[in-house]
């Protein structure tokens, strides 16, 4: 049983937690004079280019392996409050889903540490991989571009970015000169969740000096549902249609800054973030979490001899959070560690461009508490890496590989007796290759083929406990090897003005897949074998390597159905011109286990949606809907299955300009309708789900109005 504070949602806790959000709409209503951005003006500048960083070394404008980005107002329009959420239903992505305060992102099928969550390219450290209920400790209110990378080609960034990578960026350490003084402040509320959040962001500078500040503050009440659960939550009703413990309170923010030189630059952050929430599958436990960050990032420019430039990064991570239960504290969770990253690009060798890195990873995990089901461990890592690109005059090939000494080794537990102690050390290599054809100006097609090896984690290799996140015990192999994959992916794409259609099919198959497996067992609290029908009893899970293939398509597109050609939808915001656009988007997933011929479980099923995004002037409106297939596929292991839904959602937003003496600041007012028809819907996806009996639907209809301003 985990254990976790409680987290109030009553009106006047909510209330105390707002001065930031109210400061904002104080600012916003004072002494400014507003206006209507003219047609004349362009929209406001991004502050990030376009080009997709990860996974692009050498900035090129087409990247090779499959990538999505959201930046700017369709981030805004579409943020949430957790990560997973938030990049929930882009092709080829779906959620954990474990409430509203914790799921991470699953590419293609695949989540935990095969899906590298990554800060300005950086490595981050948490403890959202080892458990569904702990969250990844990331706030898009001071987000200024999520990057998702499908497909094991991100090798770049370690070799367990076996389903993909997730980048998420900011300007903490300014990378470009900032002349005089810009920002952003940011409010929100919802109804579903009760929520208020708020956001400023503040950055100064000169040619020599860019210094960097922002702040953060999200609280949400238990989030509403259509349907009624029951309740066992001291001073809630025992029957509401809201999600028992599902409040939250997040905040934080960072300070950074830069010092630009003749050929490159040098700077430091350091931020925090503090979340205090409801773990929803007990209904009187929540955790209390803090992360501390502090980051470097250097880059010099040679331009000499055999290296055009050479980058640097590192950073140092502090991670805890406590489970309570009835605000008695229980086990406590940490993680620190250090991460280091050199990158230099080498000069042109003929047709040839490139760079080559080292990365050195190392932490230290504890849990310490009775019901710890993990032991204290350190994880180091080494890595030598390459990508190249060779242009031609049809398109490009990219090579990559990456060659790693890895090591795990369990200390045990203070507490219990339980964990084996040890030491394990893996050599695992990876390599991947990708071609990118332009066929026409309009036609491209893309492939990549990759052989991967990715080192068990501590937990798959020590864990014994129980574990209430997965309803079970679970008990780690030492004697793990290797997970090996060999996947492949085709994708084509077109594009004339407005008007694109992209879809990709990739197929994956893993010779020692590692996954928790049912034994057939049962075992008390203390760990020992007990009949069945006993009372307390949990189903053991160990980790077991299986032969796994893995196969499906995304495809997204845009259809302009009425507008200029010349405007996307996008770019008309703001701007004169009316446009009518058709979105549209979708994906396919089919995991299986090949050893017994049973589905993988917590798979999405197949996914439609489509979207009229409409734009005219200062205004842009959306209506749009999500279909969600039943779930069948699920293993014989007790798995629920999953109905089909449909989502209906909408937005609006309207742009215009205001007046701060003598600074023009742009100002986006949007709305955000969810689940118009207060649909009951279950995630195929999520744990709680798919367990015997389902704690957390996913939430009902809810209107989110906020303001942004730019200045």
């Amino acid at each position: 049983m985990t254990h976790s504070r409680t987290v109030s949602s009553h009106p006047s806790h909510r209330a105390t937690l707002q001065p930031l959000a109210c400061a904002v709409l104080c600012l916003l209503a004072s002494g400014v004079s507003a206006q209507t951005a003219p047609p004349a003006d362009p929209a406001p500048a991004q502050r990030l280019p376009d080009v997709t960083v990860t996974g692009n070394p050498l900035g090129a404008d087409a990247v090779v392996a499959p990538a999505a980005a959201l930046s700017g107002d369709p981030l805004t329009l579409r943020t949430q409050s957790t990560l997973g959420q938030t990049l929930d239903g882009l092709p080829g992505v779906s959620s954990t889903y474990f409430g509203p305060n914790a799921s991470r992102p699953i590419i293609r099928g695949l989540d935990g540490d095969r899906i590298r969550v990554l800060q300005n390219s950086g490595a981050t450290l948490d403890a959202s991989a080892l458990s569904f209920d702990h969250a990844v400790p990331t706030e898009a209110l001071t987000t200024e571009r999520i990057e998702v990378l499908r497909g094991p080609a991100a090798l770049l960034y370690g070799g367990s970015a076996v389903g993909g990578v997730v980048n998420v960026i900011d300007n903490r350490i300014p990378r470009e000169p900032v002349n005089g003084v810009d920002g952003k402040v940011e409010a929100s509320a919802a109804t579903g969740n009760r929520e208020r959040a708020g956001a400023a962001m503040i950055e100064g500078g000169n040619e020599r000096f860019a210094l960097h500040a922002d702040v953060f503050d999200r609280d949400t009440g238990d989030v509403r549902v259509p349907a009624d659960l029951a309740c066992e939550k001291p001073g809630s009703p025992s029957l509401a249609r809201r999600i028992c413990n599902s409040a939250s309170h997040s905040r934080g923010g960072a300070v950074g800054g830069t010092a630009f030189f003749d050929r490159g630059y040098l700077g430091l952050s350091a931020s925090t973030y503090r979340s205090d929430y409801g773990t929803v599958a007990e209904d009187d436990v929540s955790i209390g979490m803090r992360s501390n960050r502090y980051a470097l990032d250097g880059l010099w420019r040679i331009d000499a001899g055999p290296l055009q430039s050479v980058r640097l990064q590192a950073s140092h991570t502090d991670y805890e959070h406590t489970e309570y239960e009835g605000g008695e504290p229980g086990t406590t969770f940490r993680n620190a560690g250090n991460d280091l990253r050199l990158e230099a690009r080498h000069a042109p060798l003929g047709p040839v461009q490139g760079v080559v890195g080292v990365q050195a990873e190392a932490s230290r995990f504890s849990a310490i508490g009775e019901e710890a089901f993990a032991p204290r461990s350190r994880s180091r890592s080494t890595a030598l890496f390459l990508h190249e690109e060779l242009g031609t005059g049809w398109g490009k090939l990219t090579f990559g590989a990456r060659t790693e000494r890895a090591s795990v080794e369990s200390f045990g537990s203070p507490d219990v007796e339980r964990f084996e102690i040890g030491k394990r050390d893996f050599h695992p290599h990876s390599a991947a290759l990708g071609a990118l054809v332009n066929l026409t100006p309009a036609w491209q097609l893309t492939s990549n083929l990759s052989y991967t090896q990715r080192a068990p984690k501590d937990y798959e290799l020590f864990a014994n406990g129980p574990h209430v996140a997965t309803a079970a015990w679970e008990t780690g192999d030492g004697t793990l090897g290797l997970e090996k994959s060999t996947s492949v992916d085709v994708g084509g794409a077109w594009k004339s003005g407005p008007n694109r259609f992209a879809v990709t099919a990739f197929h994956s198959r893993f010779a020692n897949y590692i996954g928790l497996t049912p034994t057939g067992g049962l075992l008390s609290e203390e760990g020992e074998p007990v009949p069945a029908a006993t009372e307390g009893a949990l189903p053991e899970y160990r980790y077991q390597g299986v032969r796994a293939r893995f196969y499906g398509l995304e495809a997204s597109g845009n259809l302009r159905l009425l507008g200029e050609s010349g405007l996307s939808s996008a770019g008309a915001f703001g701007q004169g011109g009316s446009t009518l656009d058709l979105q549209l988007r979708g994906d396919l997933v089919r995991a299986s286990n090949r050893d017994t011929g049973e589905p993988l479980p917590r798979i999405a099923p197949y996914r439609l949606g489509s979207t009229l995004a409409w734009a005219q002037g200062p205004w842009r409106a959306g209506l749009g809907f999500d279909y969600v297939a039943a779930q069948n596929r699920v293993p014989a292991d007790g798995s629920r299955a999953t109905g089909a839904y449909t989502l209906w959602n909408a937005s609006l937003g309207y742009r215009t300009q205001w007046q701060f003496g003598a600074t023009r600041s742009n100002v986006l007012w949007y709305a955000r309708l969810d689940n118009i028809t207060d649909k009951l819907a279950y995630s195929a996806t999520s744990i709680l789900t798919t367990t015997a009996f389902p704690k957390a639907p996913l939430p009902g209809r809810s209107l989110k109005v906020g303001v942004k301003v730019d200045f």
